[in-house]
């Protein structure tokens, strides 16, 4: 097989958790920040703390493989290992036995305020677990991780969303790598074969997608059809998966080249105008991660190129020309509005910066091992 192509974004930025630990407690990560400080009216929710997890997990990966640059003292794994605890803790007390869910919205009193979360929030919480299954480095992370993923499993075959059933075959593809089993395989082809059908069922020539509007996080469906479709060899999945990420990239990509995201004040319905304001930093990330998949299925450096553009919108290249990613707190701003950005730096802004940085890192570290030890040695030289 083709190396993997090259990632070209020099200096790729170091991983930066000033933030994340800021906005975390000995409950969890807090949802949300007035302006750069934690705030604690919104309390706590287990969509952001499954995030946090896997950059805490991944953080931890690439520092005791000695891939992530920036702080590189010998307690940062230790810091991270308490941080992805308190994360695995949260989701721990967040799943209900009796209903198999978890929960998702706990005041900072600690009190949940619901029940049963959403579908977005159980199947987030299963992509974190399969993440620390595979790349937590301790038993007192795989253990527990492991545990609540069976256990938080079959609730999936009751879902009818195409984002839920994105993030759970994600969530099933890691926890596969370092448990193979046949009875959770089946639950990701069941999941595969149901986000397959609706692409059959909707896609057109004009408009390839699962439905007749574009929302948040589109670039979810199409990279769980790559990774799914590239484990079980199916051309039909990896196709489509190429296909809907294409479409959504051009839908996204403004005259002068960069990215352009659909706003949250409205979305874009097919046949409407797309809406600009409101632009969140999750798309992003999303594109980020589902363009290194495409890298690594299709082995085509197009896939890198898009990715570091996707990544660049933090950074500036957007509609306004204003960074997102704040270099003085580590954080990450909500969103992009008409005329500015959003002052506050929540958890799902800052995660979603991190988690892009984080995979970038994990792409060139997988495609490091490729080469040879000389070969590597000078990588890392570079």
């Amino acid at each position: 097989m083709s190396e993997l192509p090259e990632l070209v974004l020099e200096p790729l930025p170091a991983v930066d958790l000033r933030h994340v630990l800021m906005l975390t407690d000995d409950t969890g990560i807090a949802q949300h920040a007035a302006f750069g400080t934690r705030d604690l009216h919104h309390g706590y929710c287990t969509d952001d703390n499954a995030r946090a997890l896997i950059a805490a997990v991944m953080a931890m990966q690439l520092h005791i493989d000695g891939y992530a640059p920036g702080e590189d003292s010998r307690s940062q794994p230790r810091t991270l290992l308490v941080a992805l605890q308190r994360y695995l803790a949260f989701l721990n007390y967040a799943f209900n036995p009796q209903t198999g869910r978890f929960r998702n919205f706990m005041g900072f009193d600690r009190r949940w305020r619901e029940e049963v979360g959403s579908q977005d929030s159980h199947a987030r919480a299963l992509w974190g677990l399969g993440v620390s299954v595979t790349v937590g480095k301790a038993d007192v992370v795989t253990d527990l991780a492991e545990r609540l993923f069976r256990r938080a499993l079959p609730a999936m075959e009751h879902f009818d969303a195409l984002r839920p059933w994105a993030y759970a075959i994600l969530g099933i593809g890691e926890f596969l790598k370092a448990r193979p089993d046949e009875e959770v395989e089946q639950h990701a082809r069941s999941l595969g074969r149901r986000l397959l059908t609706v692409w059959r069922e909707n896609a057109t020539g004009d408009w390839p997608w699962w439905e007749d509007r574009l929302t948040w996080a589109n670039a979810k469906p199409p990279h769980a059809l790559l990774e799914l479709g590239d484990r079980l060899n199916s051309e039909e999945m990896v196709s489509a998966g190429l296909t809907a990420l294409r479409w959504v990239l051009e839908v996204q990509t403004a005259e002068n080249g960069h990215l352009s995201i659909i706003g949250n004040a409205g979305w874009y319905v097919r046949g409407e105008a797309r809406a600009k304001s409101d632009q969140q930093p999750i798309e992003a990330k999303a594109l980020v991660q589902a363009c290194l998949s495409a890298a690594r299925v299709s082995r085509d450096e197009f896939w890198t190129r898009q990715a570091v553009r996707c990544f660049e919108w933090f950074l500036g290249r957007n509609d306004l020309g204003i960074p997102l990613y704040n270099s003085e707190t580590g954080g990450c701003h909500d969103g992009l509005q008409r005329d500015r950005v959003n002052d506050n730096q929540g958890a799902e802004s800052t995660l979603a910066y991190v988690l892009s940085v984080l995979e970038m890192h994990r792409y060139r570290q997988q495609r490091r091992e490729q080469l040879s030890p000389t070969e590597r040695q000078s990588a890392k030289r570079g």
